[in-house]
């Protein structure tokens, strides 16, 4: 039986350009017999968890990753009655409810603000970068910031409303840069407490609440940036209500997602138990409907391969400055983990299996004539 699982995952390696125990940088080498069953039984499941327990490796680990997305292995060697499964189960629960959404929070953000600090740069920026210009991450992250405000047409004096506010880098930065107030929310009570400290002395406020829970007068512009890729199918028309009921008639809202090529309502198994559980990736459809009759598109920006930068500099910081960090919380299995994470994210983006799209969006009632900003 092992034998037949080698040669079923050989060939379609091979399909790939991928030899086992082969030379070249992005061939795979198996340290482990079991390795083929585990992965043919699992899928992406069993495949990155047997990275973590270091069964198999690559040279160049982002490299072979790229031949695997390219000719779409990893859903290939799917169980697909788990698959189904899954999606049934997600079509009859909601995984990102406000009870939920909390714990799924919890997962991620709140291992510890040292990584995020090691691993992002001095923006703690944690969203795909704008690389147009930019030479370092740093660069990157701020023009995207200024980008973001520039599309938002932000003006002193006006009240902006961050959904999903992270550390507070948004706020922080439309507050210094382009003098208007502002509020961010977060479910995590890590990323609050360093956003309220970032934020100190200027007009902004951070409060930790679920977007569905907010109540405030209305503002005059709404970003949320990589934080719909939590909202769930189930929540996305709550999520434009919520922006129609937050946001002045002659407002403006924009939206920075990861955006998927076809629609899904299950995450990635080994994604969703290890990095970000409940969470799912935004179709072109999913997010239409979601504002079909509440808003308008104005304009809709797709720099998918700068995230692929991006991630590649997460990585270089994290690999870099790992040997800082408390092994006995952050352990080789984590390394290995947090690796597969993000090389794979790269991976993915860069043979445009993923995108990342900003969404810009009026209400129907608002007598604006807008003007593309790039």
């Amino acid at each position: 039986m092992a034998d037949s699982y080698n040669a079923q995952v050989a060939q379609l390696l091979k399909k790939a350009d991928i030899r086992i125990n082969g030379k070249r940088p992005w061939d795979i080498q198996v340290h482990d017999k079991r390795l083929m069953n585990r992965v043919l039984s699992q899928g992406s499941l069993g495949a990155g968890e047997a990275y973590m327990d270091k069964w198999w490796d690559a040279k160049d680990l982002e490299a072979f990753l790229q031949h695997v997305f390219r000719l779409d292995l990893d859903i290939q060697l799917q169980n697909k009655v788990k698959l189904v499964a899954a999606a049934a189960r997600a079509k009859l629960t909601n995984f990102q409810s406000v009870r939920r959404s909390y714990k799924n929070v919890q997962h991620h953000y709140d291992i510890g603000n040292d990584l995020y600090e090691f691993m992002l740069g001095e923006t703690m920026v944690y969203s795909c970068g704008y690389w147009d210009k930019a030479k370092t991450l740093d660069d990157a992250q701020e023009a995207k910031l200024d980008l973001v405000c520039r599309k938002l047409g932000l003006k002193k004096g006006m009240r902006v409303l961050d959904i999903g506010c992270g550390w507070g880098s948004f706020v922080h930065y439309a507050a210094k840069h382009y003098g208007v107030t502002c509020v961010g929310n977060t479910l995590s009570e890590e990323q609050a407490r360093y956003a309220r400290k970032l934020t100190k002395g200027q007009p902004v406020q951070i409060v930790v609440q679920d977007y569905r829970e907010l109540k405030a007068k209305p503002f005059d512009r709404i970003v949320s940036i990589g934080m719909f890729e939590h909202v769930g199918p189930k929540n996305y028309r709550t999520f434009m209500q919520t922006c129609d009921r937050l946001l002045k008639t002659d407002g403006m809202m924009l939206l920075h997602t990861i955006g998927a090529n076809k629609v899904s309502r299950a995450n990635d198994p080994w994604i969703d138990k290890y990095i970000f559980p409940g969470g799912i990736i935004p179709s072109i459809r999913g997010i239409a409907d979601a504002f079909s009759g509440i808003f308008i598109m104005e304009d809709w920006h797709n720099f998918g391969p700068h995230y692929a930068k991006t991630l590649r500099a997460w990585w270089k910081n994290f690999n870099k400055n790992y040997s800082k960090l408390d092994h006995e919380h952050y352990d080789e299995r984590f390394y290995r983990m947090w690796q597969f994470y993000l090389l794979a994210c790269a991976a993915n983006f860069s043979v445009r299996g993923l995108q990342l799209w900003q969404v810009v969006l009026t209400k129907r009632e608002a007598a604006i004539e807008y003007k593309s900003v790039r």
